[in-house]
């Protein structure tokens, strides 16, 4: 019987939670032979291979990745993109949920360093009247958020409370100011910039894409696609207009039914419902390209880099957040610092997209169910990130030493430090900090 996990606190507290029966997938299966393979050097491939294999044996109908080192690529693929049985590929599109608000970040640092807005602007200066000032008369600046530290109501809390909130949301029409203004109706977490606050909530990331819309003259998706997309080249990286998922992808699944029901294809979804937070569409080599772009200074000066990457605890720990940005002792241990990076969840799809601390090892990984994966299957998802980002422990040193422990660097169901969710005290009445990705 199918186990809900942490991914599925969303629909606990929607009100769906209940057993789920795992679907019945296809076996493993290989990519295709190519480039990438025979380029792989010294990187484990064979021990990725296992590692990828592991997620479909856990009821994950696909899982699709690749990985870089040193200037070596690994691209593997396993499961099907459909339960139709088409086998999933590397190069298979997929929604990247909050790997979006790294993009959307990097869009507003670029204005920035244009001298259009500052880090401490307040944003009633660029988009007047769009959000009061907190109890205790404090506004709402960019740079709080960027990370999070607004106080500012998380909308998809009140999308979570509708009949039926999935499907409900897939076939919505709501636009970025009727976003906004729902969760200000909402009671405010804290005063913005409230000393030692952090609170995760996709409504930054909604205001954030108005602000960029006003201080750069263009549509959201227009700006990331000329100022990001076009000059590295993402041919498969997109904002789209629409539902669809354009192009060969991975079909998005959640078994919310309950036991033995068919499950819910969440493929072509409302483009609206996770505007500027997680709308974006992508592939595992076109997130590595663009994260590697980032880390390099490609795309914005080094200040602006550094005040992304300087980060603040969170409510979990291990994990700190930046502008846009996370950081996580807990995949590959503290003696080997921090991975890098961002995780994305939406209905149907799971993104991780991160890097070693070190720089050298690069992931992207996208698996087409997650709000109803099993406890196993996060599990199983936690050995790839620290199969592709974690050194070896040397030979000599126990198995059990900090930083070694697959136990302690997986994505288990009760502690989901990794992705993002919020303890409200046993497994089962976790609730999700951001619904609209991680």
């Amino acid at each position: 019987m199918r186990r809900l996990t942490t991914t599925a606190a969303l629909l606990l507290a929607l009100g769906l939670a209940g057993s789920v029966i795992a679907p019945a997938v296809a076996a493993p299966t290989d990519p295709a032979p190519g480039p990438a393979a025979a380029a792989a050097g010294d990187l484990d491939g064979a021990a990725l291979r296992r590692a990828l294999d592991a997620v479909i044996a856990q009821g994950v109908p696909g899982a699709v990745a690749e990985v870089r080192q040193d200037g070596r690529v690994w691209r593997g693929a396993s499961g099907v993109a459909d339960l139709s049985g088409r086998p999933a590929r590397a190069d298979d599109r997929f929604r990247a949920g909050s790997v979006t608000k790294t993009f959307v970040a990097t869009v507003v640092l670029q204005l920035v360093a244009e001298g259009r807005i500052r880090l401490d602007d307040p944003i009633g200066r660029h988009l007047p009247g769009l959000i009061p000032a907190g109890a205790d008369g404090a506004q709402v600046t960019v740079r709080q958020l960027l990370g999070h530290t607004s106080g500012i109501p998380n909308y998809t809390d009140v999308l979570r409370r509708q009949p039926d909130p999935i499907r409900a949301l897939q076939h919505s029409a709501y636009t970025p100011h009727e976003l906004v203004a729902m969760a200000l109706r909402e009671p405010w977490a804290f005063d913005p910039g409230a000393p030692g606050h952090w609170q995760y909530s996709n409504t930054n990331y909604v205001v954030l894409g108005l602000l960029i819309e006003r201080a750069g003259g263009h549509p959201l998706g227009r700006e990331i696609e000329r100022r990001i997309v076009r000059p590295l080249r993402l041919t498969d990286t997109l904002v789209p207009s629409g539902p669809d998922l354009p192009g060969r992808h991975l079909n998005g699944y959640e078994w919310l039914d309950g036991p033995g029901a068919a499950p819910t294809d969440l493929t072509g979804f409302s483009a609206g419902a996770f505007w500027g937070p997680g709308n974006m569409i992508s592939t595992t080599a076109d997130l590595n390209r663009f994260q590697q772009a980032l880390s390099a200074g490609r795309l914005l000066p080094p200040r602006l880099l550094g005040e992304m990457r300087d980060v603040r605890d969170t409510d979990r720990a291990g994990r700190s957040y930046g502008l846009g940005l996370e950081a996580n002792t807990t995949v590959c241990g503290t003696a080997q610092g921090p991975v890098r990076g961002h995780s994305g969840s939406v209905p149907g799809y799971n993104t991780f997209s991160f890097a070693s601390a070190d720089g050298r090892r690069r992931i992207t990984l996208a698996v087409n169910v997650d709000l109803t994966k099993t406890r196993g299957a996060d599990e199983a998802i936690g050995r790839v990130l620290s199969t592709a980002l974690c050194r070896p422990a040397p030979p000599a040193q126990p198995a059990a030493q900090t930083g070694s422990s697959l136990a302690a660097r997986t994505v288990s169901a009760c502690d989901r430090r990794f992705t993002g969710t919020a303890s409200a005290g046993a497994c089962g009445s976790r609730t999700r900090v951001a619904a609209g990705g991680r």
